[in-house]
């Protein structure tokens, strides 16, 4: 029976509402005892003075590329860079070449991730074959198979009639659809419509794209009694629809990222194309909003939308380059940097949006630090300031924003079922 101490952490567990220093003893792979001092002999002890300690963290919304992109991503570095950046759990989304809308892609995928044996991968299937819009999957099967949801992603479904046939299907069987809420008709362009785009001489892209498709899925939810999950929400709109779809008791969940609430869209005069991704940064007053929908509770959870892109597809300029930047590695020291630091929310709020609720939502047993609980655990230095620099990148791809900044907060250990995956040293 293999043994790991943990000594001395402050420990932010949201289910219990505790933020206090205690030690933590993992007998294999599960949590034993969490108490203010254990003194029992163990195989491994880390001091974690200075540090604090959550539930690992979890991303519900990634892209690990592979199959189909290895150039970009596989599943392997993607894993790598999810580690380094303190995720235990991550959903890599299905636009990959070939889609996973059938039991062998799917078991393909699940497969690796064991081989590699860094983090828990919970694939999402296709919710149509192929992400054409045009035939359902078996939901039943793709279940069996291991999906953890249905999303079609950066295709949204747009036959209102299909969607609505979707979401009655996973929900009937204990899941959900989450929705790339695009309009297609309206979502030409490279970055947010405005100054800016114009400045720029680029395609503007509506705010209303997004808007217009979560407004269609609250409206299939609240008139059908069917849980509806929105992906990466950037606009006040869609924070403004939600909170008050919510007030209404109508079952709708939704996400952000960090970019959405620590940049804007002036971002991209200094970034460029490492700044443009879908949906795109928008102005202040969208940045705002999305932060006060996380402290008031309209957004669940905290996701990366981590896209990798090689150097020489993001060289093609603002208005060809692919969207999408990486996310992984600087995801907890943005949060702590523009939320946490600044007051706006709490430790034990950024457990509930990057661990506790994206548990709950997947439906896993995960985002607890409690006795009898798996060891997945994120250790962290919440006041270690440091500038993000391209050649620590551990993912395979550098399309990030985020190159040359300071961030605080930083990842120390990684603990997956009581393993250690990754330690800076």
């Amino acid at each position: 029976m293999s043994t790991l101490l943990l000594k001395n952490g402050t420990v932010i567990d949201y289910a219990q509402k505790i933020e206090k220093k205690l030690d933590i003893l993992i007998e294999d792979g599960k949590i034993t005892k969490v108490a203010e001092k254990i003194e029992t002999p163990a195989d491994k002890v880390i001091d974690c003075i200075g540090l604090m300690i959550m539930p690992g963290m979890i991303d519900m919304h990634c892209h690990l590329r592979e199959p189909g992109g290895e150039h970009k991503e596989t599943i392997e570095t993607g894993s790598k860079s999810a580690v380094a950046g303190g995720f235990t759990t991550i959903c890599p989304m299905p636009n990959t070449n070939p889609t996973p809308d059938n039991k062998e892609v799917l078991e393909k995928i699940i497969n690796e991730a064991k081989r590699v044996n860094l983090c828990n991968v919970l694939p999402f299937s296709s919710v149509t074959k192929g992400e054409k819009g045009q035939e359902l999957v078996d939901f039943k099967s793709q279940l069996e198979a291991g999906a953890i949801a249905f999303s079609d992603d950066g295709m949204p479904v747009e036959n209102a009639r299909m969607i609505r046939e979707a979401m009655i299907e996973a929900n009937n069987l204990g899941s959900f659809i989450s929705e790339h809420c695009e309009e297609k008709s309206v979502s030409a362009g490279a970055i947010n419509a405005g100054e800016i785009a114009e400045k720029l001489n680029v395609q503007g892209v509506l705010p209303e794209a997004e808007e217009i498709m979560a407004a269609r899925d609250i409206v299939i939810a609240e008139t059908n009694n069917l849980h509806t999950h929105i992906c990466h929400i950037s606009t006040k709109t869609s924070v403004d629809m939600i909170r008050s779809a919510k007030q209404r008791g109508v079952n709708v969940t939704c996400e952000t990222c960090p970019h959405y609430y620590s940049f804007t869209v002036d971002e991209v005069l200094e970034s460029g194309v490492n700044a443009k991704m879908n949906p795109p940064l928008r102005e202040e007053k969208d940045r705002l909003a999305i932060i006060e929908g996380l402290k008031d509770g309209t957004i669940d959870a905290i996701i990366t939308d981590h896209a990798p892109h090689a150097e020489e597809e993001k060289a093609k300029g603002l208005a060809k380059a692919p969207n999408g930047i990486i996310g992984f590695e600087t995801a907890l020291g943005a949060t702590i940097t523009n939320l946490v630091d600044k007051g706006l929310i709490s430790y034990l709020d950024m457990v509930r949006l990057m661990s506790y609720t994206p548990a709950k939502l997947l439906g896993i047993d995960r985002g607890e630090i409690a006795e009898g609980k798996i060891a997945d655990l994120t250790i962290f230095d919440p006041n270690k300031e440091y500038v993000f620099l391209k050649e620590e990148i551990v993912s395979k791809s550098k399309n990030t924003p985020w190159i040359g900044k300071k961030l605080k907060g930083q990842v120390r250990y990684t603990i997956v079922s009581g393993n250690v995956v990754y330690e800076r040293v």
